[in-house]
């Protein structure tokens, strides 16, 4: 057999370094455990479960999964390295699913395999880059695994698909960003099938993924009651938040309008020009996007906040309900507040910026820049 290039041995052979390295060892209580990991979702199904991971299992499994599919906004980079890193914390094993099978099925990148993964490439350096430890991290591709044990996988898809009738299936298709109602190709159909089969695949004891997944999430729990024999022990499902679009009205970022996010590796001018530019009204904090960045980016990545105040001394805050009570008590004005996001997310993100700016990750960025969004 002919030997592989250098660059792909060396690849296979850091995989292979990286998966047989040492996993942290959390030193937590079982109850700090769960309090952490609950600190991630915004609805955790269910805590006795999650306790119960945790009272018998030193690295529970947690998985999430990724279409690589465009450029990366803050919640993706951001958030994610923040809610891993608390879950590797607490001694969880992190898979993650790259998920390029499903973008080429969702006819992301026009369907081309090759731009997909390398989109899946530059996600992962984003989160290198942006402070994700990667100690309990594994990074899977979908196709190489599904490749390497397709008895295993197909034949798991195909139970799932056989306990489920279409209706049923449809309803999940909003994890696709789909309607009900949109005309979708079989493939399509597909897709829901095959993400509940990665739970059971990945060996994964928790899902760990947006509000938006929650349905394939529950389809999961439900197979395993609808199968024969009974699955017992079922996923515990840990669903964080969606980080709102700036604009008015957008409950979340939308990477087919790059002013309704800050993407990882925009400059400084675009950071403050779209914050400045972002919903905001004052004294009001429901659905208003600059106080939904403090909460689940500035004020989790940094533990507290300073807001300079122009005519008056700077505002500290130790915790987010101090800022808010005083942002609807009129206390501070909007234009104050989006200086101090605006510094805040530009600090955050500086370092993403300046792994970029190596002549390689300068390349893979040109690449993912110069290919079309399609949906």
């Amino acid at each position: 057999r002919r030997a592989p290039p250098r660059a792909a041995a060396a690849a296979v052979e850091s995989k292979a370094a990286e998966d047989d390295a040492p996993l942290f060892v959390s030193p937590m209580s079982v109850d700090e455990k769960v309090e952490l990991a609950k600190s991630v979702a915004e609805e955790c199904i269910q805590e006795s479960e999650l306790r119960a991971l945790y009272e018998n299992l030193q690295h529970p499994v947690v998985y999430d999964g990724f279409e690589p599919s465009g450029r990366m906004h803050i919640a993706q980079g951001v958030m994610r390295a923040i809610n891993v890193n608390k879950l590797t914390r607490t001694g969880c094993l992190f898979k993650f699913w790259v998920a390029d099978w499903f973008a080429q099925l969702n006819n992301k990148m026009g369907g081309d395999l090759e731009k997909i993964r390398t989109v899946g490439r530059y996600m992962i350096e984003i989160w290198r880059a942006v402070g994700m430890d990667m100690t309990n991290v594994r990074f899977l591709w979908a196709s190489d695994e599904i490749n390497a044990r397709p008895d295993e996988y197909w034949s798991r898809v195909m139970e799932i698909a056989r306990l489920n009738n279409l209706a049923r299936i449809q309803r999940c298709c909003t994890i696709m960003g789909r309607k009900e109602s949109d005309d979708m190709s079989a493939a399509q159909i597909m897709y829901p099938c095959m993400q509940a089969a990665d739970v059971f695949f990945l060996k994964a004891n928790i899902c760990q993924l947006g509000m938006d997944q929650r349905k394939v999430n529950m389809l999961a729990r439900e197979y395993c009651d609808s199968r024969r024999p009974k699955i017992r022990h079922k996923p515990v499902i840990l669903s964080h938040h969606m980080l709102m679009g700036l604009k008015e009205g957008q409950e979340k970022m939308s990477k087919s309008d790059p002013d309704s996010a800050i993407f990882m590796e925009d400059e400084a001018a675009d950071v403050k020009r779209k914050i400045k530019k972002a919903y905001c009204p004052p004294a009001q904090a429901e659905n208003n996007p600059i106080l939904d960045y403090c909460k689940h980016i500035l004020f989790e990545y940094n533990g507290s906040m300073t807001v300079p105040c122009k005519g008056g001394p700077d505002r500290e805050y130790a915790t987010y309900a101090e800022l808010e009570a005083d942002y609807v008590a009129d206390n501070l004005h909007p234009g104050d507040l989006k200086a101090a996001v605006t510094a805040g997310i530009n600090a955050i993100i500086e370092p993403v910026r300046e792994h970029f700016r190596q002549p390689e990750m300068v390349k893979l960025l040109k690449k993912v820049k110069g290919f079309r969004v399609t949906r």
